[in-house]
């Protein structure tokens, strides 16, 4: 999957998700876009919400929360704009119809939130513009993401659409024994890029959620654990730890290779010292037609390998050998000579 100039198949897609750990200052929305960018971030993400149109109007202590960390529309442009010089993508969750319009010209790709990975006006909105969504899959089960792709793809311009389904627990902290990163393995069977939205304590998740395929990270980020009480900063990582959750994953993906078995390059020139040759198992006289109980195999290996032993066994020597001599190809005769020969007592 491309997302702006990134390749997932390459390298892992790391997301500071900055969210709504602004809290409405503008200001620090852009100091974090360049926090995050210096910690080794790929992207930054923001929340696009119109509260009125998230919650209900009767809940009004939840609008006036949202509204109070509710950015611009020309504050969005200008932090678009910040990311482009930091060298990080943009990238913001819309939370209702008229936010994916706006956004369309900002960003790379859409990301859905979990809450909304049902919700099919806003679903059909992102697939129309043919962008690459990012899926969040809390709250719901395999069948359920799998309807979820089938309509966001249904509703793509030709019906193709590059879809990512992130793993994701919504539970604010999520408990380390049900993060279940294994899941993203289930994901990765879909047809899709297989991804990771964390929402535990610390990097540990994370970086793990590598090893079972996850080729998007998403971790919350925050300017300091302890801004404020919003429940946000406390399972956010802070810039120093986002660094370190960068350089661990950077080394995991190191770590993990291309999963092909083959020789390491690091192996070269180890292999005769950890293998072995056919050798002598005594002193054998030219002449004796070989055995088993004329061979063994000890290290280094460079002469014949186990299992080509045939290419000896009953065979004449052509010269002596002694005990933990090898036994090579060209130390024996022929075959047919071989069945003419009488064997002479060994040494």
């Amino acid at each position: 999957m491309h997302i702006g100039r990134h390749n997932t198949d390459r390298r892992v897609f790391i997301v500071a998700e900055i969210g709504n750990c602004h809290e409405g200052d503008a200001v620090l929305a852009e100091e974090m876009v360049w926090r995050a960018a210096e910690a080794g971030a790929d992207a930054v993400k923001f929340q696009t919400i119109t509260p009125v149109r998230l919650v209900s109007p009767r809940e009004r202590e939840r609008v006036a929360q949202l509204e109070r960390y509710r950015l611009s529309l020309e504050t969005f442009r200008h932090l678009a704009q910040v990311a482009g010089m930091a060298g990080v993508e943009f990238l913001s969750t819309p939370f209702d119809v008229d936010a994916v319009d706006f956004l369309d010209a900002l960003v790379p790709a859409f990301k859905v939130a979990s809450g909304d990975n049902a919700f099919h006006p806003l679903l059909a909105a992102v697939a129309a513009t043919g962008k690459p969504v990012l899926l969040s899959t809390g709250l719901v089960g395999l069948e359920d993401v799998r309807r979820s792709i089938a309509y966001l793809r249904r509703h793509a311009p030709g019906g193709a659409l590059d879809v990512a389904a992130l793993h994701c627990v919504s539970a604010y902290p999520t408990p380390p024994e049900q993060a279940n990163v294994a899941a993203i393995r289930e994901l990765g069977r879909l047809g899709v890029v297989p991804g990771y939205s964390d929402h535990t304590l610390g990097i540990e998740a994370a970086v793990l959620a590598v090893a079972c395929g996850a080729r998007i990270v998403e971790k919350h980020f925050t300017i300091d654990k302890k801004h404020s009480s919003f429940r946000d900063h406390a399972l956010a990582a802070d810039p120093e730890e986002m660094a370190q959750l960068v350089r661990r994953i950077r080394r995991a993906e190191a770590m993990l290779g291309t999963g092909r078995k083959q020789p390491a390059p690091c192996e070269e020139g180890g292999g005769a010292a950890m293998t072995r040759s056919l050798v002598a198992s005594r002193d054998v006289r030219v002449g004796t037609v070989l055995t088993r109980e004329h061979i063994d195999w000890v290290r280094p290996g460079g002469g014949i390998a186990s299992g080509d032993e045939d290419a000896v066994l009953g065979r004449a020597l052509t010269r002596t050998i002694r005990r933990g001599e090898m036994i090579l190809p060209e130390d024996v005769a022929p075959r047919e000579d071989a069945l003419a020969a009488s064997e002479p007592a060994a040494d």
